[in-house]
């Protein structure tokens, strides 16, 4: 379970008609998250949960997740806040089950053992997958480089080369 935001869950909770939850972050777990997530900071995190049973072991989630987080712009290095919004879908499956052959257009398998997973890692790790990893400032711009005119230690090494 993740420490940041544990939010367990029983299988048996979960019945084939279904079952909605949304977890919200405090202070506390975002303060945690950032950190985890080499941020500055979380200002908000919610993640709403539609969980549905498919045979006896394996719950499908489809989740919205929410947040505003401030990162750090890697043009000027300021920090800046911005908003993040994903929708997903995540298979929790009872560990050693997981798929051998991975198809990338699969939903994410998170294994989960004793008959409860956690729906906290999950907002976690969609967190972790929906940020930007090269934030950068509406409007910020690349400084402009201006031409280097003093010559090059190694010019006149070009001078003495021989013709064709």
């Amino acid at each position: 379970m993740t420490p940041e935001l544990p939010h367990p869950i029983r299988l048996d909770q979960v019945t084939r008609a279904g079952l909605r939850l949304t977890i919200e972050a405090d202070a506390a777990q975002r303060a945690a998250l950032a950190v985890r997530m080499g941020i500055p900071a979380i200002a908000a995190l919610r993640c709403k949960f539609r969980l549905r049973r498919e045979g006896e072991s394996v719950v499908t989630a489809e989740g919205t997740l929410t947040a505003r987080v401030t990162q750090t712009c890697v043009v000027s290095l300021e920090d800046f806040e911005t908003t993040v919004a994903e929708t997903f879908r995540v298979r929790f499956v009872p560990s050693g089950e997981e798929r051998e052959d991975v198809d990338p257009d699969d939903d994410d398998e998170i294994p989960y053992e004793d008959g409860v997973f956690d729906l906290g890692e999950a907002a976690a790790e969609q967190l972790g997958l929906a940020l930007d990893p090269y934030p950068r400032m509406p409007d910020a711009a690349l400084p402009e480089i201006e031409p280097n005119d003093e010559p090059h230690p190694f010019g006149a090494l070009g001078a003495l080369r021989k013709p064709g």
